[in-house]
């Protein structure tokens, strides 16, 4: 076990992740290349009887003093509403966001949509990483916006380069499960 939750949870995300998320076959990852399985963490974390053990796995590597959550979008929007949502009802308030992929040219325009406040200590959230390239640009509109990113978080890393590629920008970065952990050796850059 790498990640930091307790066993019993470990277990019980872990097991539902190698249920509904887990896919093999062969498929061509963002990067272009081939892999022979496939992780749609979203099956996991959009499903109600994972969602609690998503949050507390997040939750219990978020710094005392963060106040926002969010990354790139579509990757993120379910990690941090659901455990912004979670830590609501436990009396911790962190703002949710999103970063869009684009800047919107309308409206209130920018690429944050949501809660975040210049000033927020933000941990920057992803379903799944392999290199981390999306945590590193949402970190990188956060600290645009004039927020502090303190953390970034992935429920899987499938590639095991994220935390180096975090390291050199500054920045920490947890996994709550790994490849390894999944049964699969990691698919780095």
């Amino acid at each position: 076990m790498s990640g930091p939750l307790p066993p019993t949870a470990y277990g019980a995300l872990r097991a539902h992740l190698l249920e509904h998320s887990v896919k093999r076959g062969d498929f061509v990852l963002k990067s272009g290349r081939r892999s022979t399985w496939f992780i749609d963490s979203k099956q996991t974390v959009c499903r109600p009887e994972a969602m609690v053990l998503v949050a507390d796995g997040v939750l219990s590597v978020v710094p005392e003093d963060a106040t926002a959550i969010g990354g790139l979008t579509m990757g993120a929007d379910p990690v941090a509403f659901v455990t912004a949502g979670v830590a609501a009802t436990r009396g911790r308030m962190l703002r949710a966001f999103s970063v869009r992929k684009e800047t919107k040219d309308h409206g209130a325009g920018g690429r944050i949509a949501g809660a975040l406040e210049p000033g927020d200590r933000v941990v920057v959230t992803e379903d799944t990483v392999t290199r981390g390239t999306s945590l590193l640009e949402a970190a990188r509109a956060v600290r645009a916006a004039g927020a502090e990113p303190v953390l970034l978080v992935a429920v899987v890393d499938r590639g095991g380069t994220c935390a180096a590629l975090a390291e050199a920008e500054g920045l920490a970065f947890r996994a709550l499960l790994t490849a390894p952990d999944l049964g699969f050796p990691y698919e780095g850059a």
